[in-house]
């Protein structure tokens, strides 16, 4: 009997700390590192239309667990940085670091076991790549304090988020190609759009308690600045695909993923939490829309 007592609350033990870190990872949340993973596949494929290089499969799975590794190390990074903001705010008040059922010990020495796995990754691809994914860091240390001195945080998480659009495209070409411009941008215009849209979830508290967000510098006319980001982003994509010859069932594809923007930007209201929330999770049908469309030029 006691040593099935004794069982009991290891087990009980061990599912709180495996709960702790899921929930410090979001990894219960795979929203997060869709949204990384997507636009890496953006510049894996269409390097690969542009170059007339065959991508391996091997390629596509590192960029896979890459994308959850460094998705999951950036939100605790992002954590530990905002942790007295993250208890203020109704949100985010019950994540581990927050309401302190994580040591700042623990989650650092988690960031740092995820990094390394992140970094054995990065290594197994070419030498330019593994050059522009160590420059990432710079992007993740320096996005989680935008908030607090810009209103255009959700401009730094566009250009950290969307890297991996460079990486994928090196990872193939092997070299840099002004291609990429438009790609990038789109993706950045597109993280604009879906990430203020994210920020209007938090808006009441962060007015507050002093956050800067896109969501609090457009309050006035938010669906304007909106629209204007998801049409910026989806005329930057058709420049590239125009660019890197695609054929015509690319861009039935593509229209199919800007009349589901459509959509959900009509349907979209942002005084409802649940909304903001659910218009950010299928922006991954988008860009799986777009990933198709590239496919089908292969």
């Amino acid at each position: 009997m006691l040593e099935k007592i004794i069982l009991h609350i290891v087990l009980k033990s061990i599912k709180k700390r495996i709960n702790c870190y899921i929930a410090i990872t979001r990894n219960n949340r795979p929203i997060g590192w869709l949204l990384l993973f997507i636009p890496c596949l953006y510049g894996i494929i269409s390097s690969s239309i542009y170059s007339g290089k065959i991508i391996e499969l091997k390629i596509i799975i590192l960029f896979l667990f890459g994308s959850i590794l460094m998705r999951s190390a950036g939100c605790i990074f992002n954590d530990v940085v905002d942790r007295k903001i993250d208890a203020q705010v109704e949100r985010t008040k019950n994540r581990p670091l927050a309401n302190k059922t994580m040591s700042l010990f623990e989650a650092v020495l988690l960031l740092l076991v995820l990094l390394f796995l992140s970094f054995c990754i990065l290594i197994s691809l070419n030498a330019i790549t593994i050059i522009i994914g160590l420059a990432s860091i710079i992007l993740v240390m320096t996005y989680p304090f935008m908030k607090r001195i810009t209103h255009w945080p959700q401009l730094f998480l566009g250009i950290t988020f969307n890297w991996g659009i460079i990486m994928g495209w090196t990872s193939i070409s092997e070299s840099l190609s002004p291609v990429i411009i438009p790609i990038y941008l789109s993706a950045i215009f597109w993280t604009l759009g879906y990430d203020t849209v994210y920020g209007y979830q938090d808006i009441v508290d962060d007015k507050i308690i002093g956050v800067k967000s896109t969501a609090v510098l457009f309050e006035k006319n938010p669906k304007i600045a909106i629209y204007a980001f998801y049409i910026m982003s989806f005329l930057l994509m058709l420049v590239a695909l125009i660019w890197i010859e695609s054929n015509y069932r690319t861009f039935l594809v593509f229209l199919c993923a800007v009349l589901l923007g459509i959509v959900l930007l009509r349907k979209l209201n942002l005084g409802k939490v649940q909304s903001c929330a659910s218009f950010f999770s299928a922006n991954k049908y988008i860009g799986f829309l777009v990933v198709l469309s590239l496919v089908l030029s292969i």
